[in-house]
């Protein structure tokens, strides 16, 4: 099948992230543009791994409203509180090289935000038809799927670490997406971080032991860690890198590319 909208998610320190933008760079070479990229996790750095600056996001948006809803704040430009919304949505897309990238951010405020996501849907609804792609680095909870607010997902890769506490931290996201019924077709695992690109058999039965499909294993790649000290985005990493070649591989079994 056609794996439109694509989640990736895991606990902090797996490599979810880079792992997402890599996928990305690899949607790009492969001319699967346009694409939508949506940083769904918190602590927000997939611009980072793409080589780009933000500074507006989704939840700078929201607290802005909020914060003129609950003190009274006339909203600019004469605008109700819908078109006001919508316009600085707009907003926050950022433009890239054959992708656009939507940053959630991190809420801090007090009040509700149900009406704020809700318009978020409309207008995440309005614009993914106009990419072949929509890829979400989302946080392990799964939050903004669970609430339906990045609409419908074909595909979520659950990424862990080269560690039994990770794996079980994958198989409690498959379990949550399963009882929160979001029938979701595709989900699979990928171990990160594996030393020589190899996991053992005990790895292997931890595996099983959650019910969950491994579709791939990355190796440890020195080069990651290398170009992360030095704040290089992981996407210019060379194509011989032991990351790229396995998610390379990952993507052709998958047939994403």
């Amino acid at each position: 099948m056609t794996y439109k909208r694509i989640a990736v998610a895991g606990k902090g320190g797996t490599g979810k992230t880079s792992i997402t933008g890599i996928l990305i760079n690899f949607l790009l070479e492969a001319d699967k543009k346009p694409v939508l990229a949506v940083d769904a996790d918190p602590n927000s750095n997939l611009n980072e791994v793409l080589g780009l600056d933000i500074e507006e996001t989704i939840g700078n948006i929201r607290e802005e409203v909020n914060w003129s809803e609950r003190t009274g704040t006339p909203i600019p430009g004469g605008m109700n509180k819908t078109e006001y919304l919508e316009y600085r949505l707009n907003q926050a897309v950022f433009e890239g090289d054959g992708y656009d990238i939507l940053v959630m951010g991190r809420t801090q405020g007090e009040g509700c935000y149900c009406y704020v996501n809700g318009i978020l849907k409309n207008q995440l609804d309005k614009i993914s038809g106009a990419y072949k792609h929509v890829v979400i680095d989302n946080e392990a909870g799964l939050e903004h799927i669970s609430r339906g607010t990045v609409g419908h997902i074909d595909l979520l890769l659950l990424v862990s670490d080269y560690s039994y506490r990770s794996i079980q931290a994958a198989g409690r996201v498959k379990i949550l997406a399963e009882e929160l019924k979001l029938k979701i077709p595709k989900m699979g695992l990928i171990v990160n971080k594996a030393p020589n690109g190899e996991i053992t058999d005990s790895i292997r039965a931890e595996i099983e032991r959650q019910n969950l499909d491994l579709i791939g294993v990355v190796p440890l790649d020195p080069q990651v860690f290398d170009y992360d000290s030095q704040g290089k985005p992981l996407v210019t990493l060379p194509d011989d890198s032991l990351s790229k070649i396995a998610i390379k591989d990952i993507m052709k079994k998958l047939e994403i590319i």
